[in-house]
């Protein structure tokens, strides 16, 4: 008899891949066999993103295909909390359930396409199955998140802060970099808050006692000898401790903080900690301990009650903080988002001419930034090899969301492999290198 046959559809941000990472390991072990195309899963499984609207539209559509071209689907993820929604689009999807659901995703894929027990052979590696590269893996250290901010719906449909006990993640750490990941991206819904449901209690990893405390985390993680990279990352003031690591080479000189925007009224109606003044005097003092250090972040522009002048507040605070890599949205109503009920929504037109010229303000930061690099001789983990040469990353860059740094010639590499380069180019993304 043929193992029965999954297709797989991971839509969504980085923790959802890890969500489905655990699920497709749980799949494979059980016997199943994991295939990339339609006409040859027997079932499909489709973890979905909600964030907002576009996203949910996504994951519809998904769902849709997916039942067009193969007929069997179930469904999870995000959106999976919104049933009724899914239903009134696509009736026949076989099985809903919510994120991070594990048991039940499984439980319905064993309902209907029953596994094929073989206790003589074992189908899973040690670091389990995933959907990353060899050489890099996302490395999930608590579901939930206990922030109410007022664009965001994910507590409703991942609830409160749960993080993972500390010998846990450093165990599924360690089995990864044996396996041959060379770069950890640490990510949560908010990675600084590691810990505190659990009141930072002790736990232990080789036989050595360890806080579940994200300093204490980022520090053990370091300890690996692998690249370490911090995502999703509140500035509340302990992010203070975790920098000296960076200037010192334990992790890398990296924080992904969503500060969303600058002027206090909107900050206080997104509900989002900290002031723009505390940010940037923040930043300051990080840069004087660790010089290296690059900042991304991600804004909305366009949120309801938004004045031109507090966007022009928000300029002003791109051109004082000088972050690396950002990205921005324009504000869309997410169904259940408290933000939806504020007065004075922003026409659509002022948030595209917003959008703009956010964009063209950092875009310039970005392109002086990156220009300051030209001559400088770096490191960089290569990605894929192509005809022209390498394509590679700094420690800058984490993958699929900041740039690239092309070398050209070097097909002699291998993904997954260190190297040294000097930069000799540079735009307002990416950058061009020979090898050292």
């Amino acid at each position: 008899m043929t193992s029965p046959r999954i297709g797989f559809i991971s839509l969504g941000c980085p923790k959802a891949l890890v969500d489905s990472e655990r699920i497709l390991t749980k799949l494979r072990s059980e016997g199943y066999d994991l295939v990339p195309t339609y006409k040859d899963a027997d079932l499909v499984v489709v973890n979905t993103c909600g964030f907002i609207d576009a996203a949910v539209e996504e994951s519809l559509d998904t769902i849709g295909e997916a039942l067009n071209e193969n007929g069997k689907v179930i469904v999870t993820g995000c959106l999976g909390a919104r049933e009724a929604e899914i239903r009134a689009r696509h009736p026949q999807v076989l099985k809903i359930t919510g994120a991070h659901d594990y048991e039940d995703v499984v439980g319905a894929v064993h309902e209907h396409l029953p596994p094929l027990h073989d206790p003589f052979v074992d189908l899973v590696p040690p670091q389990g199955v995933k959907l990353t590269p060899r050489h890099y893996a996302y490395l999930k250290i608590s579901e939930g998140c206990n922030h109410r901010c007022t664009f965001c719906i994910i507590p409703s449909m991942r609830g409160d802060l749960v993080s993972r006990p500390i010998g846990e993640v450093m165990g599924e750490a360690e089995r990864l970099v044996r396996a041959g990941v060379k770069e950890l991206l640490v990510v949560s819904q908010d990675t600084s808050a590691y810990g505190v449901d659990l009141k930072y209690r002790t736990g232990f990893w080789e036989g050595r006692p360890l806080k579940t405390r994200f300093h204490d985390l980022a520090k053990a993680l370091g300890d690996l000898g692998v690249w370490v990279r911090l995502h999703y990352v509140y500035p509340y003031p302990h992010v203070d401790e975790v920098v000296p690591l960076m200037a010192d080479g334990k992790i890398l000189p990296y924080l992904d903080i969503p500060f969303q925007h600058a002027s206090p009224r909107i900050l206080r109606l997104m509900k989002r900690p900290a002031a723009a003044a505390d940010n940037l005097e923040r930043i300051r003092v990080w840069r004087g301990i660790c010089s290296d250090l690059a900042i991304r972040s991600t804004f909305i522009v366009g949120f309801p009650g938004e004045t031109e002048q507090e966007f022009e507040a928000l300029l002003d605070f791109l051109d004082e903080a000088q972050l690396d890599r950002v990205g921005c949205f324009k504000y869309s109503p997410v169904r259940g988002a408290a933000a939806n009920v504020l007065a004075n929504p922003v026409p659509e037109d002022v948030k595209e001419d917003r959008l703009r010229r956010f964009m063209e303000r950092q875009e310039r930061i970005s392109a002086m930034r990156l220009e300051a690099r030209i001559g400088r001789r770096e490191t960089v983990l290569i990605d894929e090899v192509v005809a022209e040469g390498a394509v590679a990353r700094s420690r800058a860059d984490a993958p699929e969301i900041d740039g690239q740094v092309f070398i050209d010639g070097a097909t002699h590499l291998q993904a997954g492999e260190f190297a040294d380069v000097v930069i000799e180019e540079t735009d307002e993304h990416d950058m061009w290198a020979h090898l050292a």
